[in-house]
C-alpha cells in the first residue's frame, strides 16, 4: 500500500532553518509528481510547493518563493523541502503528497523565539 511519511518537523527559531524529508513507499515513486502542503491552525490546506516527476519542473506558493526549496531524490523515493528564513506565519503541519491522492501524516513546523 501506498506509505509517504514526513520527517525533519520541530521547533525553530524566526530567521531559522528546516529540511523536511518525506518517504514514500508503495508506488512507483518516479513516475508521479510530489508536493508539499501545510495546514496552519484555522486554516485550509494549502500548497507550498510542487515537483515534477523527474525534478525538472517546481512550483512555489508565493509566500515562501526564495526562501524555500523542494527537491527529490528519485533513487531512495524521497522528497524533501529545505525552509529557509523561516518565519512565525510558515508554523503549520506540513504534509507530503503524491499526485494520485494520498498524503502523510504531517510533520509539526513550529517557528517561535
Amino acid at each position: 500500500q501506498v506509505q509517504l511519511v514526513e520527517s525533519g518537523g520541530g521547533l525553530v527559531q524566526p530567521g531559522g532553518s528546516l529540511r523536511l524529508s518525506c518517504a514514500a513507499s508503495g508506488f512507483t515513486f518516479r513516475r508521479y509528481r510530489m508536493s508539499w502542503y501545510r495546514q496552519a491552525p484555522g486554516k485550509e490546506r494549502e500548497l507550498v510547493a510542487g515537483i515534477s516527476s523527474g525534478g525538472g519542473v517546481t512550483n512555489y506558493a508565493d509566500s515562501v518563493k526564495g526562501r524555500f526549496i523542494i527537491s527529490r531524490d528519485n533513487a531512495k523515493n524521497t522528497v524533501y523541502l529545505q525552509m529557509n528564513s523561516l518565519q512565525l506565519e510558515d508554523t503549520a503541519v506540513y504534509y507530503c503528497n503524491v499526485e494520485v491522492g494520498y498524503w502523510g501524516q504531517g510533520t509539526q513546523v513550529t517557528v517561535s523565539s
